[in-house]
């Protein structure tokens, strides 16, 4: 599917205000945003860190048109609450999204699940055991050790980092987030990603969530990977620079039974890089399954 070049959302032409989350969840005391469009089976999308589910704006309404699609802000990130002592640890994010899971009585969706995403729904999946019809993985954090050495020095001197002046913190988000693309983001798209975490508050809960990085989150499931219980599509990017693609082939061979893309031209944040590559592969999963089950059905 490569789509209309000229449409608004795979060329990015989409205003921060036109992406919405007007919905809430309370969990534990803490507001989760979340939104919903498209009707028919269920299909829940999971971002990855430093983004928000603003990564889906140029995917979703394509995906919407076959599924009923949920997406939602991770606690800590995006519209979601942020505040001081606040946990925001992979150790977390699968228990909210187990919660979610629950609260919309969603049973067996369709799962795309990006970075921290992509360990939020395996976490939840290994651990909470949540049941899914599928699960595509696009540049997941799902092998330890991870995390760069700018990563290991925020867990180091995370009130240094928290305290730095507004503008050098402005400039290292925009550097980070940078790095994550091939295709160099325009000003109106950086600030999607960027405005979240400026602020003070924002500025504190950008170093909270990288501190928070654990390699613990990640060996605690590895030994489920053997034992998926749901089809399993694996995407990554040829040219990412934060978890290079030897890491999905490793992980591609732990899953058994899943399927491995590998993206040209694309970096970590594939969802600027490749969107049609994201949105033609989900489809042609999602139709497989579709017939194999009808097919188990006529027998």
């Amino acid at each position: 599917m490569t789509g209309n070049k000229n449409d608004p959302h795979l060329t990015g032409r989409i205003a921060a205000t036109e992406w919405h989350l007007p919905f809430e969840f309370e969990y534990e005391g803490q507001r989760v945003n979340y939104g919903v469009m498209g009707e028919g089976y269920p299909l829940v999308l999971l971002h990855g860190t430093p983004f928000s589910s603003v990564v889906w704006r140029r995917i979703s309404p394509y995906l919407a048109t076959h599924r009923k699609v949920y997406y939602f802000d991770l606690l800590g990130y995006g519209k979601s609450e942020k505040k001081d002592g606040q946990d925001v640890s992979l150790g977390v994010q699968n228990q909210l999204f187990a919660a979610l899971l629950k609260y919309w009585e969603i049973k067996r969706p369709d799962v795309v699940a990006h970075d921290f995403g992509g360990a939020t729904a395996l976490r939840a999946h290994i651990l909470n055991n949540a049941d899914y019809r599928s699960l595509t993985l696009i540049d997941p954090v799902a092998l330890s050790p991870f995390g760069s050495p700018f990563v290991q020095a925020v867990r180091n001197n995370e009130k240094v980092f928290s305290d730095l002046p507004a503008y050098i913190h402005q400039a290292i988000i925009k550097a980070y987030i940078g790095n994550s693309v091939v295709n160099e983001l325009n000003d109106d798209v950086m600030s999607l990603y960027t405005e979240p975490w400026f602020g003070e508050l924002g500025q504190s809960a950008f170093y909270r969530q990288v501190a928070q990085m654990s390699d613990q989150y990640i060996k605690e499931i590895e030994p489920g990977y053997a034992h998926m219980r749901c089809p399993v599509s694996i995407l990554w990017g040829e040219k990412d620079e934060w978890i290079p693609k030897t890491e999905g082939e490793k992980l591609h061979k732990l899953i058994s039974g899943s399927s491995l893309r590998l993206i040209d031209n694309s970096s970590h944040l594939m969802q600027e890089d490749a969107p049609e590559a994201i949105i033609a592969t989900v489809l042609d999963f999602l139709n497989k399954i579709d017939i194999a089950e009808m097919q188990h059905e006529q027998l």
